[in-house]
């Protein structure tokens, strides 16, 4: 999820069990358990008032399509695909060059 793996996690608890001590974590760990689920619950109540907010057209809305990165790698794979429908017959014809010769150069391009 953000990069952690197992190995990172074993540091983690082996760390907080030195720093907390054995006696005090498993409280510390259920409130940051209590913490999350009320940060989630935040995050929902938030996303729930702004589906209202928005209207019935916007009720399946996932604000992961918000996310820019996500509206731009769309569009570049839909651009791709269309692209790569129509050069169906140019890619035929398509010749790969050699290792010493060297690739088209479009001055206009640059």
């Amino acid at each position: 999820m953000f990069g952690v793996g197992l190995p990172e996690l074993a540091v983690i608890a082996f760390v907080a069990v030195l720093v907390f001590g054995p006696d005090r974590l498993p409280d510390f760990a259920r409130q940051a358990a209590r913490m999350v689920k009320t940060m989630r619950s935040f995050a929902h109540q938030a996303r729930d008032e702004l589906r209202e907010e928005l209207g019935p057209e916007y009720a399946d809305l996932n604000l992961r399509d918000l996310d820019p990165r996500a509206i731009v790698k769309k569009h570049i794979y839909e651009a791709m695909n269309d692209a790569l429908d129509e050069d169906d017959d140019v890619q035929s014809a398509v010749v790969p060059i050699s290792v010493t010769e060297r690739p088209p150069f479009d001055v206009d391009a640059t």
